[in-house]
C-alpha cells in the first residue's frame, strides 16, 4: 500500500497512552518512543505501577492505573491524550467485553487517535477463533469512531516469530494440525517499531488498516529447520491430526473456547489465510521485515 500522505509534524504529538506498558509490546513501544526523547509525552498505563517500564537515562514518563474491565480507571487513565496504543487484552472469554469497556472510555475521554493491535484477518469467521476477537474489536472501534470522530489505526499482525520458541517447548517440538499451510510470522520488534512510528505521527496512518507481516511465508516444518541452524538446537515439527492435538493438550486442563484457540493456530497455519505477505511494514519503517535469523541466533 502508498503511505498517506501527511501535513503533520511527527513532533505535534503531544500526549501519547501507552496500555500494556509493561507487556512486551508495549514496553518495547515506550523504550523506542523514549529513545527518540518522548519520555516526557508518555502515559504508561498499567495494572501494576511496580512494573511500569524505566528507562536508561534516567528519563520518566507518567504512569497510570487502569484495567480495561474499570470504565472509570480507563476514562482518567485516557484523558487528555491525543493518541493511545490499545495493546489487546490477555486471552479470556470476556476479552471483547473488555476491549468495547476501553473503546468507549477512550472516546469519552476525548481521545483523538487509537492504535490497536489486531490479527491478520480479523473477522467474525476466521479461521484463528481469537481473530474473531480482534474482528469484534474492529467493529467496535468504527462504531465509536462515528459516534466521536477519533480516528483509527490497526496493525493486524500476523502470529510473532518470537512465538516460535515457546510454542516448541522443552522438547522442542512444534505439535499441531498445520500441515504444509505457511503463515508470514512477523518480528515483535516490528510490530513496535510500527507502532511506534504511528504514535508519532497518527495524520499519516489515519483510518488505516496495516498488515503487519513478516517478508516471507514458512511452514512449520520450515520453521523448524531455520530454528535449527540460527540457535544450534534440533527443533521440529509434528504435523497432529485434530484428535492428536486434542489429546496433547488435554493434560493442561484447558476450557474448550481455549482449547479451540490453542488447535485453531496450527489450522488457520494450514488453511493458508495467514501465509499471505503484505509490504506494509516495510512501507512504515522504510526497510524490510526481520527474518526468523533476525529474532534468534546462537549466543
Amino acid at each position: 500500500m502508498n503511505a498517506p500522505e501527511s501535513g503533520v509534524d511527527a513532533g505535534s504529538t503531544r500526549r501519547i497512552g501507552i496500555t500494556g506498558a509493561s507487556g512486551h509490546i508495549g514496553r518495547r513501544v515506550a523504550q523506542i518512543l523514549a529513545e527518540q526523547g518522548r519520555a516526557g509525552d508518555l502515559r504508561l498505563i498499567v495494572r501494576d505501577p511496580a512494573r511500569a517500564p524505566r528507562f536508561a537515562d534516567g528519563e520518566s514518563a507518567e504512569v497510570a492505573v487502569a484495567s480495561f474491565d474499570d470504565a472509570a480507571a480507563c476514562r482518567e487513565a485516557f484523558a487528555g491524550l491525543d493518541t493511545l496504543l490499545l495493546v489487546s487484552a490477555g486471552e479470556s472469554d470476556d476479552r471483547v467485553a473488555q476491549h468495547r469497556t476501553a473503546i468507549a472510555a477512550a472516546a469519552e475521554a476525548g481521545v483523538r487517535h487509537l492504535v490497536y493491535t489486531s490479527f491478520t484477518g480479523a473477522s467474525a469467521d476466521a479461521e484463528f477463533t481469537l481473530a474473531r476477537d480482534h474482528g469484534a474489536t474492529e467493529d467496535a472501534i468504527r462504531e465509536a469512531a462515528g459516534r466521536s470522530g477519533l480516528t483509527w489505526t490497526f496493525l493486524r499482525d500476523d502470529f510473532y516469530l518470537d512465538v516460535l520458541q515457546p510454542w516448541a517447548g522443552e522438547d522442542r517440538t512444534l505439535r499441531g494440525p498445520a500441515g504444509d499451510g505457511r503463515c508470514a510470522f512477523v518480528a515483535r520488534e516490528d510490530v513496535a517499531q510500527v507502532a511506534a512510528r504511528v504514535l508519532a505521527d497518527p495524520a499519516a496512518w489515519a483510518d488505516t488498516v496495516l498488515e503487519t507481516t513478516g517478508g516471507e511465508a514458512l511452514t512449520l516444518g520450515e520453521a523448524a529447520e531455520r530454528l535449527t541452524a540460527a540457535t544450534g538446537e534440533t527443533y521440529r515439527f509434528v504435523d497432529e491430526t485434530m484428535a492428536e492435538a486434542r489429546a496433547s493438550r488435554a493434560p493442561y486442563g484447558a476450557p474448550d473456547w481455549q482449547v479451540d484457540a490453542w488447535i485453531s493456530t496450527y489450522t488457520a497455519i494450514a488453511s493458508g489465510v495467514l501465509a499471505p505477505v503484505s509490504g506494509d511494514v516495510q512501507q512504515v519503517l522504510g526497510r524490510p521485515p526481520l527474518r526468523l535469523e533476525d529474532v534468534f541466533g546462537k549466543a
